[in-house]
C-alpha cells in the first residue's frame, strides 16, 4: 500500500472510534499494525474536505461489494488459490474457514527478535529453520543475528535447502511451539516453504559481515548452493535500493525499448523511482510509451528485468554503483 492509501485507511480508522478501530487491528498482521499506527502517529490535523472524501470512497466501495456471493467457502476457496497458488492456499484454507488453532507460530510474529532467539536457541537447527520460515525475512534474519556464527550458519544452510515441510513435521514443530499449523496434516502435502529465495531474502537482511559468514560457510559445503543464492539476493524490486546517482548510471546503460518492457511489470515505487531520475522530458515520454503499450508477455517482461540486473552486477563489480544490503553495512 502507498502512503496515500496508508493515509486514507489511519484515517478511516480514526473515524471509526476507538472500539471499532480495535477491532480492525484484531486481524492485521504485525507489519500491517506498525505500519498502520505510525502513520496514524503522523497525522496531527486533517482537513474536513480529506475526511468527507476517504469517507465517501469508503462508502460507495462498501455499497458495490453489498452483493455478496451466494457461497463465501467457495469463494474465499477460488480466490485464495487464484492469488496464492494451491499449496499457500490450501495452508490458509482450512485454517480460515474451520478456525483452526495457529497460535504458536502467529504468536512469534508478534514478539521481539530477542525474545524469539531465545526461545529456540536450544532447539536443533532443522527445527529452527522449519520455524523461521514462518516469519517475515526480517524479522528471521534479526532472530539469526542473536545466533552464534555455527548455529547461524547451520540453520542458514538448512533453510537454504528445506523442499517443503511434510505434514509430520508440522506435527513436530506443534511439540515445539503450541499447534504451529494445524492445516498441514489434513492436507497430506507438504507447504512450499523454505529455499534458496527464502535464504537469499533472509541474508540480505543480516549485514554484511554476517552475510559474508554465512555465505563462506555454505560455499564450503555446497558451492552451487551458495552460488544460487547470491544469484537471488538482489531482485528486480530491490532496485528501489539503489541511490539517486547509482539510479542514473544504471538507466544511461539500458535502451528505452527494454526500459520500457521491464516496467510494464514493475511496482509503482519503481517507476516513480525511474521517472524521478530522468529529466522531465523524458519521464512524461516514458509515462506515455507504457501507457500506449499494450499487453506484454510475462516472459518477456522478466527477460528484460534480467537483463536489467545483470547490468546492475556488471555496474557493482565495476565500481560505478553501490549496492545497498538490508542491514547497517553496504556491500559493492
Amino acid at each position: 500500500m502507498d502512503e496515500k492509501g496508508l493515509e486514507d485507511a489511519a484515517i478511516l480508522l480514526m473515524s471509526l472510534g476507538e472500539e471499532e478501530a480495535a477491532g480492525v487491528f484484531k486481524h492485521l498482521e504485525p507489519k500491517e499494525v506498525q505500519s498502520l499506527g505510525e502513520t496514524i502517529a503522523k497525522l496531527k490535523t486533517i482537513t474536513k474536505d480529506r475526511i468527507e472524501s476517504v469517507l465517501d470512497r469508503f462508502k460507495d466501495e462498501a455499497v458495490e461489494m453489498g452483493s455478496l456471493v451466494p457461497d463465501t467457502d467457495e469463494y474465499i476457496k477460488s480466490v485464495l488459490r487464484k492469488a496464492l497458488g494451491d499449496d499457500k492456499a490450501n495452508l490458509l484454507i482450512d485454517r480460515i474457514i474451520q478456525g483452526s488453532d495457529v497460535t504458536g507460530i502467529e504468536s512469534l510474529k508478534w514478539m521481539d527478535p530477542g525474545s524469539v532467539a531465545e526461545l529456540l536457541r536450544n532447539e536443533h537447527p532443522q527445527i529452527v529453520a522449519a520455524i523461521l520460515v514462518h516469519l517475515s525475512p526480517d524479522q528471521a534474519s534479526s532472530v539469526l543475528k542473536c545466533f552464534g556464527d555455527r548455529h547461524r550458519n547451520e540453520v542458514m544452510v538448512r533453510i537454504a535447502t528445506l523442499d517443503g515441510i511434510q505434514p509430520a513435521a508440522l506435527k513436530d514443530l506443534n511439540e515445539v511451539l503450541s499447534r504451529v499449523l494445524s492445516a498441514g496434516g489434513s492436507q497430506m502435502r507438504k507447504s512450499s516453504l523454505g529455499g534458496v529465495k527464502p535464504a537469499a531474502e533472509i541474508i540480505n537482511l543480516m549485514g554484511s559481515s554476517v552475510e559474508t559468514s554465512v555465505l563462506d560457510y555454505i560455499r564450503e559445503s555446497d558451492g552451487d548452493l551458495a552460488q544460487k543464492i547470491m544469484d537471488n539476493m538482489f531482485t528486480f524490486d530491490d532496485l528501489i535500493k539503489l541511490d539517486d546517482k547509482g539510479f542514473q548510471t544504471l538507466l544511461k546503460e539500458v535502451q528505452t525499448e527494454s526500459l520500457i518492457i521491464a516496467l510494464k511489470g514493475a511496482s509503482p515505487e519503481i517507476k516513480e523511482k525511474v521517472f524521478k531520475n530522468m529529466s522531465s522530458r523524458a519521464a512524461e515520454t516514458l509515462r506515455e510509451d507504457l501507457e500506449s503499450r499494450g499487453p506484454v508477455k510475462l516472459s518477456e517482461v522478466e527477460g528484460e528485468q534480467k537483463e536489467m540486473l545483470k547490468i546492475v552486477r556488471r555496474l557493482a563489480d565495476e565500481g560505478q554503483i553501490t549496492l545497498a544490503s538490508g542491514g547497517d553495512d553496504e556491500y559493492v
